[in-house]
Order: structure tokens, then sequence, then C-alpha cells
């Protein structure tokens, strides 16, 4: 194997770990965005958790975060919530880094 290879393979290491570690951050992320919005929604226990895993998997419905925004964003309207998309994307934001903080420390 030649020094290119292995400098290749090495970046291709790279990329699939920090591929990993933004999928998983993401995924945290939802997961607290849910438990936040589950609280504002008045919901807790097991029902709380319950809606985190709804909301973690409707990032699974297109590219992007803009469908787990759409689902929080509606659950908020057809409750009543007065908390707005950018409020909400706000938060995200404030999750994402949280997540990713999270996800680096291993925990």
């Amino acid at each position: 194997m030649t020094t290119f290879d292995k400098r290749e393979e090495g970046f291709e290491k790279k990329f699939a770990l920090d591929e990993e570690q933004k999928f998983k951050a993401e995924a945290r992320r939802n997961r607290l965005l849910g438990l936040w919005a589950a609280e504002q929604l008045g919901i807790t226990g097991d029902a709380a958790t319950a809606y985190a895993k709804e909301v973690v998997a409707a990032d699974f419905e297109e590219a992007g975060d803009t469908d787990v925004l759409r689902k929080v964003a509606g659950d908020f309207k057809a409750k009543g919530v007065a908390i707005g998309e950018p409020q909400i994307r706000a938060k995200m934001d404030e999750l994402m880094a949280a997540a990713v903080a999270q996800v680096k420390a291993g925990s």
C-alpha cells in the first residue's frame, strides 16, 4: 500500500466517523427537541418519551430537518401552543450544540 493509499484510507475513515457522529448528534437533538416540545404540550412521563421518539422518526421523512420542524410546529398549532417556527428553529440550534457536545463526550 502506497503512502497515498494510506492517506486516502485515513480520510475515508475520518469522513465515516464524522458522518456517524453527525447522525448521532442529529438524532440526539431531535430526541431532546421532542422532550422539550412534549413539555410545552403538557405531555409527561412515558407519553413524553413516546412523543420524543415520534419526533426522531419524523426526521426520516425527507432530507434535512424541515420535517422535524414541521411536525413540532404542527403539533404546537393543533394544541394552541403559541410557539412559532422561528422559536422552534432557535431551540433546534441550541439543542444541536448540546447534542454535539454530548456525542463528542461519549455520553
